[in-house]
């Protein structure tokens, strides 16, 4: 394990594991996308569940070996290994996507059980004494149970398999928010959330925003690339571009780029980073929405939009500001009312978009962003930088 003190930014290893991340999540919104354009009403509705599904267990992987980076020094041999493993571990299972729910399901599950199986028994030795071994081996309890429900949905296979899967990632990340709960067994204050640096955890989860922002810039790229150039394929790049440039923009501003100082203050670290956690996996899952409604557009601009188009189009910008709603709960402990009439806007405007063209959706997503944006700036405006004020 290392210092606290020397726990600072990510380093070229952990940087090394984004890579394979961005394109994780390429494949889930390429699969998504391609499923939810189709003929058939209930595969259309159904492609919706892919998208947890799919990205889930990617994510909560990334973020169980953040939690090994920030507790042991990467600089060790056994670390680098561990990582690395991780990393090859994710691009399998990225490799399978595209075929998970009709073969390769054990491709895309066996990285997935071995690593959060394996990493904590090869770690567990080198913490006797110490709070964060009885979190490791809880954490194995728990995920030896739940393999059996993973092993369970590669076994069958189309719907089954989607649901199977579904539970299991749903307990997963349920159990790591409590901690892994085992009956006689007291829980440490320490969780897989935790927040004990200030430094090298808040620079993950910012980056994470960032490999979620660099994969919608990614989908849309490579969807332009093979399409026919028209003056609405123009359009729909722009708007999508610049909407992917407003969820930075409002991410950053200003509860992101401060969130290290706000977890160095927080009364409660552990919860802080709990719910931290929370939101950005809930900020990213919206990035990743808003990224199928932006391939849905630049492939279908004309018609009238699908009733579940008109869900990723507009969900997902409305699922991204709840998330930032909950970063500024952690950051300020306050209520951004901006958001919640933002939220409530794109729900209302998704009524008289169902009577116009796919790309008029993704324009009022913009222009609807844009506003926050705005007021964002305006209410920063002629005052000095705003200090956090977390919840004591």
């Amino acid at each position: 394990m290392r210092r606290r003190e020397d726990v600072q930014q990510a380093n070229f290893l952990e940087l090394f594991v984004d890579l394979v991340l961005v394109f994780a999540l390429a494949g889930v919104v390429s699969r998504v996308a391609r499923e939810i354009v189709s003929e058939d009403l209930v595969v259309r509705w159904w492609s919706m569940g892919f998208l947890p599904v799919l990205s889930l267990p990617l994510i909560w992987l990334w973020i169980t070996t953040a939690h090994i980076t920030s507790w042991f020094d990467p600089r060790r041999r056994k670390i680098q290994w561990v990582v690395l493993a991780s990393d090859f571990g994710l691009l399998v299972m990225s490799t399978s996507l595209p075929y998970a729910f009709v073969g390769r399901g054990w491709a895309f599950v066996l990285p997935y059980v071995i690593l959060q199986c394996g990493r904590p028994l090869i770690l567990m030795p080198a913490l006797r004494g110490h709070p964060l071994r009885q979190l490791y081996l809880r954490s194995v309890l728990w995920h030896s149970a739940t393999a059996v429900i993973w092993f369970a949905g590669a076994a069958v296979s189309g719907d089954a398999r989607v649901a199977l899967w579904g539970v299991a990632v749903a307990v997963d990340i349920v159990a790591g928010q409590l901690r892994w709960p085992v009956p006689g067994m007291a829980r440490q204050p320490v969780s897989a959330w935790a927040m004990d640096s200030r430094h090298h955890l808040p620079a993950r989860y910012q980056q994470f925003l960032m490999i979620a922002l660099g994969e919608t810039v990614l989908a849309v790229g490579l969807t332009v690339t093979y399409q026919p150039v028209t003056a609405v394929t123009g359009a729909g790049l722009v708007v999508a571009f610049l909407s992917t440039v407003l969820l930075w923009r409002i991410y950053f501003y200003r509860s992101g780029q401060i969130l290290g100082e706000a977890v160095a203050t927080a009364g409660d670290r552990y919860a802080a980073g709990r719910a931290t956690g929370t939101a950005h996996v809930v900020m990213v899952m919206g990035i990743l929405t808003a990224a199928v409604g932006f391939e849905i557009v630049l492939k279908h601009t004309a018609g009238k939009p699908e009733p579940v188009w008109l869900v990723a189009i507009l969900g997902g910008p409305a699922l991204f500001l709840y998330g930032r709603i909950r970063l500024e709960r952690v950051v300020f402990d306050r209520l951004s009312l901006r958001r919640v009439v933002a939220i409530a806007a794109l729900a209302v405007a998704a009524v008289p978009l169902y009577f116009a063209p796919p790309l008029a959706a993704t324009v009022v997503a913009a222009l609807v962003l844009l506003a926050v944006a705005l007021a964002d700036a305006r209410h920063a405006a002629g005052r000095p930088a705003e200090a956090p004020s977390p919840a004591h």
